[in-house]
């Protein structure tokens, strides 16, 4: 009989992934299942394991894909499959998060659990608009309360009234349809008109705006600006208040696309936003192993035949030792071989197995890789090539001029596994710019960009990672604006930057 699993209800934050707690991070990191809602980051996913199953259970006004006693009878049933199981929540769990419902239907089950504290909205939306929730001589206290709940006729809780006498600051969560019933009902009690009070839509996220009035033109304002749900109102005189940051990253308000596997955009993503860019996540592309085929069976069997192994990419690294393992193999294996990798993302996957790169060309590029290796081998040495289906000839035809012998074999292969080519022309229309990271992803992005697609993209500047990847991409009859000088994230980074400024 499996043991009974436990349950971790994580608050995830206000939207800005950068805002979950370490804690919140640990228990995602080791997590069989997670059970998420709508309003929380989803780069947050990319932290789970590869193998963790993911769960969808988000509840938006009007639209709720699984209701409550659903989520409870889930949560008690994937724990006693004896899985570690994180609800991961937006903001606090226990701020209007229902954690305690999902609290007493586990314990009811004798089902093991742990809350791990978020960041609230209530608090973090309000401080990236630049209004503190509470300040020194102009409020000494805050409230907060939800703005969706109504009762059965149509009108405010019951409990509004005292709420709305309150001094200090009033906070409403998920409450912009009810805009105007707040509005009134502050009126009501008494809250002068020309009280200052604003209105923050997507806190802390890079779309976020805020529209900022009184109570008495606060309504108009709103409409005006177009602002959406999710929105955060606040009404106090710190509303009138604007800390907002002074410093200004360099890609703040850009809008990057990206293209590639998930480990590369994920990363890819993670520097684009820390720098202040809105990245989107155009075409996801899913790596189709090989390293249980025949080829790369026999290549294992010859290892120790090998004398060097050359990478051309980190999911070649990752593919070749899961394979190496799979076949019954182990690192003493490759204990007598020299590895090559075409640049520090490939040679940083290769560390992460315990093994040091032998040879990094300068310029991250297969070109450069080959021709640095000729003054490496003689014809003594067998090369041993794991790499993509789509990998490049350049290799070959360097390689080739040195008589060395060596093995290339096809150990994986991408294929597309994200947006529809209707989702694809309309996200490309909103951006500034559209990254490019492989040969293999511009491959993937044509073989089924219709005209729609193709016509938006002459609306954005295109950065390629490398001569190899913008050589692909005018095959396509489009040239690449951008090239990284260095094949790594942080050039493509590095040129978007220096594009930006210039």
């Amino acid at each position: 009989m499996k043991e009974t699993g436990v349950v971790y209800l994580v608050g995830a934050g206000p939207g800005d992934p950068g805002l979950i707690t370490e804690k919140g991070l640990s228990r995602l990191r080791i997590c069989d299942a997670v059970v998420y809602d709508s309003l929380l980051s989803p780069r947050l996913l990319d932290e789970v394991p590869e193998q963790c199953r993911k769960i969808y259970v988000g509840k938006r006004s009007g639209c709720h894909s699984m209701k409550q006693e659903e989520i409870n009878q889930l949560l008690v049933e994937l724990a006693r499959e004896g899985l570690s199981v994180v609800r991961l929540k937006g903001g606090d769990p226990f701020v209007f998060g229902r954690a305690g419902e999902e609290i007493m239907a586990l314990s009811d089950a004798g089902i093991p659990y742990e809350v791990v504290s978020g960041v609230t909205s209530a608090v973090a939306a309000l401080a990236s608009a630049g209004i503190p929730v509470t300040h020194r001589a102009v409020s000494r206290s805050f409230h907060v309360m939800t703005g969706h709940t109504l009762s059965e006729e149509g009108s405010l809780p019951a409990d509004f009234n005292e709420f709305a006498r309150l001094s200090g600051t009033l906070v409403f969560l998920m409450g912009l349809h009810n805009l105007s019933l707040i509005v009134k009902g502050l009126l009501n009690q008494g809250k002068p008109g020309e009280t200052p009070a604003a209105v923050i839509q997507n806190g802390t996220l890079p779309g976020e705006r805020t529209v900022r009035g009184t109570i008495e033109n606060i309504e108009e304002k709103v409409l005006e600006a177009g602002i959406e749900s999710p929105a955060i109102i606040v009404v106090g005189e710190v509303a009138s208040l604007d800390f907002s940051a002074t410093l200004k990253q360099p890609l703040e308000g850009c809008r990057i696309g990206v293209t590639g596997t998930d480990s590369f955009t994920g990363r890819l993503r993670k520097q684009l936003e820390s720098l202040g860019g809105i990245s989107e996540n155009i075409l996801s592309l899913l790596v189709e192993s090989h390293r249980k085929g025949e080829e790369m069976k026999e290549a294992y069997k010859k290892l120790p035949s090998y004398t060097w192994i050359v990478f051309t990419s980190a999911n070649g690294v990752r593919e070749f030792f899961r394979g190496l393992m799979e076949w019954g193999y182990d690192y003493r294996s490759v204990g007598h071989v020299k590895f090559a990798a075409v640049g520090r993302g490939t040679a940083d996957e290769l560390l992460r197995h315990g093994f040091t790169a032998d040879y990094i060309p300068e310029k991250y590029q297969v070109q450069d890789l080959a021709a640095g290796l000729k003054g490496l081998i003689s014809g003594k040495d067998r090369l041993l090539i794991p790499r993509s289906l789509r990998g490049s000839k350049e290799l070959n035809e360097i390689l080739d001029e040195t008589g060395v012998s060596y093995d290339d074999i096809v150990l994986y292969d991408v294929a597309i596994a994200g947006l529809e080519s209707e989702g694809r022309a309309e996200a490309l229309k909103n951006l500034d710019y559209l990254t490019f990271s492989s040969a293999s992803g511009v491959e993937a992005f044509f073989r089924e960009a219709d005209e729609e697609i193709k016509e938006a993209l002459e609306g954005l500047k295109v950065v390629c990672i490398g001569d190899i990847t913008a050589k692909a991409l005018i095959e396509h009859g489009r040239k690449a604006d951008i090239i990284a000088g260095v094949y790594s994230i942080q050039g493509l980074t590095e040129a978007i930057c220096r594009d930006l400024k210039e």
